[in-house]
């Protein structure tokens, strides 16, 4: 019981800090965090499109994964399995 507590502790932790970058990554209405690093400015418009989407996407799946963490602790929390 502990163990799975231990483990989905850290998973959240780990999929928070995974959200947070994929986050900052993404382009927004000011060019997001790539273009501070001339990442904006070596993509072409479709591949940069493709790859938005591709981020996006991921970005999705992280956080269904990480709402799915909170939801087990919360039934791990309640029902003490």
């Amino acid at each position: 019981m502990q163990t799975l507590t231990t483990i989905l502790w850290v998973a959240l932790v780990v999929l928070g800090l995974i959200m947070i970058a994929l986050i900052l990554i993404h382009r927004g209405r000011g060019g997001g965090i790539t273009d501070m690093f001339g990442g904006g400015l070596a993509s072409g418009v479709q591949s940069s499109a493709v790859g938005e989407r591709n981020l996006t996407r991921i970005t999705w799946g992280v956080a269904i994964f990480w709402g799915m963490t909170v939801v087990l602790l919360g039934l791990v929390a309640r029902f003490n399995i």
